[in-house]
């Protein structure tokens, strides 16, 4: 990583690792690879695991989508208003993205998390394991009291990591979807949840970057 570009933008040098399974933020030349991906399928034709569809159409169409969605992240990080979205990569190869995003982290130490995994990798466990390298992130590298998630009710696999995970469900909400409402479970894990988490939940984990990465979103 150029050491210019993570001194003036500290979460480009932004690393979760964890054996052969690392949570990264994109370059330009990262990004073409987690947009193909994208590209390539993230769901079944008759599904929608997304309150925007971005993942409906070719592959080109999605692959942009992709790209224009994570310029647009890029260029509204601030301290009181920002998404990290980190791609997901597995023996150095690109899977998928993982993201966090918060309002007023700072005072509210509150976040929301949100992901996708190419089609083709999917059901191996990697969804639950990219979760628990975020949820690391949030409590032990930011200092979180509380994070949120949440899925539509037919999103069986994004419903079924949050249970094994151990959240509390926080109520279903109604949300336009494809233009019909649709209903979303909420998931809420906090601080003293984290803290009592499992044996299997606890996996060696180093952050990289991790200091400047919080003196750029203000959190003391």
């Amino acid at each position: 990583m150029d050491e210019d570009l993570t001194e003036l933008w500290p979460v480009a040098g932004l690393r979760v690792v964890s054996g052969d399974l690392e949570l990264r933020w994109p370059d330009d030349d990262l990004m073409v690879s987690v947009a193909r991906e994208a590209g390539r399928g993230i769901h079944a034709p008759d599904a929608m695991p997304f309150t925007i569809p971005w993942s409906r159409g070719d592959s080109t169409t999605v692959s942009r989508n992709v790209f224009q969605y994570m310029w647009g992240q890029r260029s509204s990080l601030a301290a009181d208003s920002w998404c990290l979205e980190l791609a997901v990569l597995v023996d150095g190869v690109p899977i998928g993205l993982q993201s966090a995003r918060s309002s007023h982290f700072p005072v509210t130490r509150t976040a929301e998390t949100g992901s996708w995994l190419g089609q083709r990798h999917q059901g191996n466990g990697v969804g639950t394991r990219m979760r628990v390298l975020m949820l690391h992130l949030l409590f032990e590298g930011f200092g979180a009291r509380e994070t949120t998630s949440g899925a539509f009710l037919d999103n069986g696999p994004s419903n079924a990591v949050s249970t094994k995970l151990g959240y509390d469900r926080n109520g279903l909400v109604t949300v336009a979807r494809e233009g019909v409402a649709a209903q979303q479970w909420r998931y809420r894990m906090d601080r003293e949840r984290w803290d009592a988490r499992p044996e299997w939940m606890r996996p060696d984990v180093t952050l990289h970057g991790i200091e400047p990465v919080r003196e750029q979103l203000g959190i003391s």
